[in-house]
């Protein structure tokens, strides 16, 4: 999908991308993190989840979505965070990265929103593994913090 439109600047026409400094904010525990939209392909609520042996325990199964199997990662597990049952709220984000689709499950996805590179903030130095290496930033969006992943970090 081409995320650009041709704008004119007085000088002729310039390309901007649509999806530059938006991100997909969601929840996990009392936390509020964020993806870089280009990486969203859809969000849909929990389906079954068809559990494949031998797998990470932060991997859950698999999805069948419109044909397509996809894995599904537990974004709580991944992190370390304790389990909680799935519900109303909670969805799957279906990510794309490298051509190859995952399912990230989040308590609650919350809004799309705009925080440009200016308001973005190195991650805090880390010296474990753990959440700390899946943090591409920190956004400052008026008085509160969005914790910024680095998806392909994060699904590898």
């Amino acid at each position: 999908m081409d995320n650009t439109v041709r704008k004119e600047d007085g000088f002729g026409f310039v390309e901007e991308d649509t999806q530059k400094d938006k991100y997909l904010t969601f929840s996990l525990a009392d936390e509020v993190y964020a993806i870089d939209i280009c990486y969203v392909t859809e969000i849909i609520g929990i389906l079954k989840i068809t559990k494949v042996p031998d797998m990470p325990s932060f991997i859950k199964g698999v999805i069948n979505l419109r044909g397509k199997v996809i894995p599904v990662m537990d974004v709580r597990a991944r992190f370390g965070l304790p389990a909680r049952e799935y519900d109303e709220r909670t969805c799957v984000v279906v990510v794309n990265v490298v051509d190859n689709a995952m399912g990230l499950v989040v308590d609650r996805v919350n809004e799309v929103m705009d925080i440009p590179a200016g308001q973005v903030e190195p991650p805090p130095a880390s010296k474990g593994s753990g959440r700390g290496k899946y943090v591409k930033g920190i956004g400052k969006v008026e008085d509160e913090v969005k914790i910024l992943l680095d998806v392909e970090c994060l699904v590898d």
